[in-house]
């Protein structure tokens, strides 16, 4: 069997968190496979799995957009290949983005998930704050949720399932091959959901 390979897009962003996150999952599952940071369409048409990880990502878009990896990464997710976009990154995944502040965002997007993002929806930096999220799909114990100017998510279409909620407010969701949170797995010292994640990856390398 063939080596699983995840990309983490290293535009900006937590890109080492995500790092160590990963192969603490590959780890923990026994796979052999390995964790690289991609930037351009050359690193990006190897990889199983792409994680697109926090950030600015109007930044991530700008240069994901510039780097011409955009368009590669729309089609690659669309042939099948799992993504696991959190904060900035379900941003990017998603089709419409809003700001309080500014309304629609007309920001770079790889629109693949039918959902409608509202920015910062938790407040600013200073408004940070963690919570327990439970999170069916990956089982058992309560998840420890880090919210980081955190994103939620107002509106899922077209099949979109919330995979788990905060006070009734949509903070994760999937849609086959496409995974997006609006907190960070990657800082939760609990590598569920990146091990969810490698598994998909498994299957598709398959």
């Amino acid at each position: 069997m063939k080596e699983v390979q995840i990309g983490i897009l290293a535009i900006q962003g937590d890109i080492e968190e995500n790092l160590s996150a990963t192969n603490l999952a590959l780890n923990e599952l026994g796979v052999k496979g390995s964790v690289i940071p991609v930037k351009y369409t050359n690193e990006i048409v190897n990889v199983d799995g792409l994680i697109l990880p926090g950030g600015e990502s109007t930044v991530i878009g700008t240069l994901a957009k510039l780097s011409g990896a955009s368009q590669l990464i729309k089609d690659r997710i669309k042939d099948g290949m799992p993504v696991m976009g959190t904060c900035a990154g379900m941003i990017m995944l998603a089709e419409r983005v809003y700001d309080k502040v500014v309304g629609e965002t007309k920001q770079q997007l790889f629109n693949v998930l039918d959902i409608t993002v509202e920015r910062n929806a938790f407040g600013r930096q200073n408004d940070s704050f963690e919570a327990q999220l439970k999170i069916p799909l990956i089982g058992g114990k309560d998840f420890n949720g880090v919210f980081i100017r955190a994103p939620v998510v107002t509106e899922t279409k077209n099949g979109v399932e919330t995979i788990a909620t905060l006070n009734n407010r949509i903070v994760a969701v999937k849609h086959g091959n496409v995974i997006g949170t609006s907190f960070h797995p990657e800082l939760s010292n609990d590598a569920r959901l990146h091990k969810y994640f490698v598994q998909l990856a498994v299957d598709y390398a398959k």
